[in-house]
C-alpha cells in the first residue's frame, strides 16, 4: 500500500472513529449519567438512541448521491462538520428535547461518512487491496469506542466535559480528512443510479442486517444502563465495558479473511451466535468478568457482522458495489431505529434479563436468513 493509500486509510479510520465512536455510540456510554442529570426515563432514552440511528438512515440515503455530484472530499468534510456540531449540541443540551435533536444530528454524520470513503478508496487504493482498506476503515468504529472509554474512566460522570473534548477531536479529524481525501467525483458505474432491483439476495441481506442491527441496540444503547442496574457501576466503571468493546472489536476487522476461508454464511451464523451470547452476558451480568467478557464478545461480533453485510452488499450488486454497501448499512441502522425504543420499553416494563434474552433471540433469528448463492444475481 503506497503512502497516499495508507494516508487515506488512516484518516478514514479516524473519521469513522469520530462519527461512529464519538458522535453516535459514545452516547450509550454516558447515558446513565446523562439520564440522571436530565431526568430521562429508560423509554425516553431509547427513543433518543433510536433518533441517532434514524439520523444515520436519513443521511446515508443522500450521501452516495452527494458524493457522485460533489466528490468524496466535500462529503467527508460535511460528515466531520456534522459530527462536530452534533457533539457540541450534546455537550450543551439543557434538556431532553434539545438532547434528542443533537443526538439525531450527530447520528447523521455516520451515514454521510461511509459512501464517500468507499468512493475515495476506489480512487486511491489498488483493486486487490480495496477490501482490506475498507475493512480497516470500518474498524474505526471500534477505535472510536475505545477512545471514548478513557474519557469516562478519567472524568466519571462529567459527561459534558467529555463531549466537549470530543468536539476538539472531531474538529482536528475533520481538517485532516479534508486535506487527504480526493476532491474529484468519479463517473464510474459504482455510483447509485436509481433504485436497485429487489431480488432475493438483496431482500435477504436487508432482513438479516435489520435483525442484527435491532439486536445490537441492547448493548450499544443500554450496555451502560444494564451494568449500572445489575452491578451498580458508575460512569467510570462503565468506561471499562466500552474499552472492552472497542479494543476487542478491533479484531473484527479480520472478518474479510474469515469470509474467504470459511464462507460468508458460516461467518455470519457464527458471529450471530456470539452476538446473542454477548447480549445475554451483559444483560445478566453478576460480576465484572461476565460484563467485560460480554462486552468484548459483543465488540468483535458487531464489527465482524458489519463486515459480513458490507461484503454481502458488494457481492449482491457487483455492478453497483457502493449501492450494495448502502443497502446493508441502511438495514442495520433501520433495525437500530426500531430496536432501541423497544428494548427501552422492555427494560421499563419487564426486567433486564427478559429484555436481554428477547434481543438475543432477535440476533439468532437472523441465522434463518443465509445468503442463497444459487439465486444471487447482479442488480440491473
Amino acid at each position: 500500500m503506497d503512502r497516499r493509500a495508507f494516508g487515506l486509510t488512516a484518516s478514514g479510520f479516524g473519521l469513522i472513529a469520530v462519527c461512529y465512536g464519538l458522535a453516535r455510540f459514545a452516547f450509550g456510554l454516558f447515558l446513565p449519567a446523562i439520564a440522571v442529570d436530565l431526568s430521562l426515563s429508560a423509554s425516553f432514552s431509547g427513543l433518543i438512541s433510536g433518533g441517532s440511528f434514524f439520523g444515520y438512515c436519513l443521511a446515508i440515503v443522500v450521501s452516495a448521491a452527494l458524493t457522485e455530484r460533489f466528490g468524496p472530499r466535500f462529503v467527508v468534510g460535511l460528515a466531520g462538520c456534522v459530527a462536530t456540531i452534533g457533539i457540541l449540541g450534546i455537550a450543551s443540551a439543557p434538556g431532553g428535547v434539545t438532547l434528542a435533536a443533537a443526538v439525531l444530528f450527530a447520528g447523521m454524520s455516520t451515514g454521510l461518512a461511509s459512501p464517500p470513503l468507499a468512493a475515495a478508496v476506489s480512487q486511491r487504493v489498488v483493486t486487490n487491496l480495496q477490501d482490506r482498506a475498507n475493512t480497516l476503515i470500518n474498524a474505526g468504529a471500534s477505535g472510536g469506542v475505545a477512545l471514548s472509554a478513557p474519557a469516562a474512566l478519567i472524568l466519571g460522570s462529567d459527561w459534558r466535559l467529555a463531549f466537549a473534548i470530543f468536539v476538539g477531536v472531531a474538529l482536528i479529524e475533520t481538517v485532516i480528512i479534508i486535506l487527504i481525501a480526493p476532491r474529484a467525483a468519479t463517473s464510474s458505474g459504482d455510483h447509485p443510479r436509481g433504485l436497485p432491483a429487489l431480488n432475493d439476495d438483496i431482500k435477504r441481506l436487508f432482513a438479516a442486517a435489520f435483525l442484527m442491527g435491532a439486536a445490537s441496540t441492547a448493548v450499544w444503547s443500554f450496555g451502560g444502563e444494564l451494568t449500572r442496574r445489575s452491578l451498580g457501576w458508575s460512569s467510570a466503571e462503565i468506561g471499562t465495558l466500552w474499552l472492552a468493546i472497542g479494543l476487542v472489536g478491533l479484531t473484527g476487522g479480520a472478518c474479510g479473511h474469515f469470509i474467504q476461508r470459511f464462507g460468508l454464511n458460516r461467518v455470519q451464523g457464527s458471529f450471530l451466535l456470539v452476538l446473542a451470547a454477548a447480549t445475554i452476558l451483559v444483560a445478566m451480568a453478576q460480576n465484572t468478568v461476565m460484563a467485560l467478557v460480554g462486552g468484548g464478545l459483543f465488540g468483535v461480533a458487531y464489527m465482524a457482522l458489519t463486515g459480513v453485510y458490507l461484503v454481502w452488499g458488494i457481492r449482491a450488486m457487483q455492478e453497483r458495489p457502493a449501492t450494495g454497501i448502502t443497502i446493508g448499512f441502511l438495514a442495520i441502522a433501520a433495525g437500530q431505529v426500531a430496536g432501541a425504543p423497544i428494548f427501552g420499553l422492555l427494560l421499563d416494563t419487564a426486567s433486564a434479563p427478559i429484555a436481554g434474552i428477547a434481543f438475543a433471540l432477535v440476533a439468532l433469528s437472523a441465522c434463518a436468513l443465509p445468503r442463497h448463492l444459487g439465486t444471487a444475481r447482479p442488480a440491473s
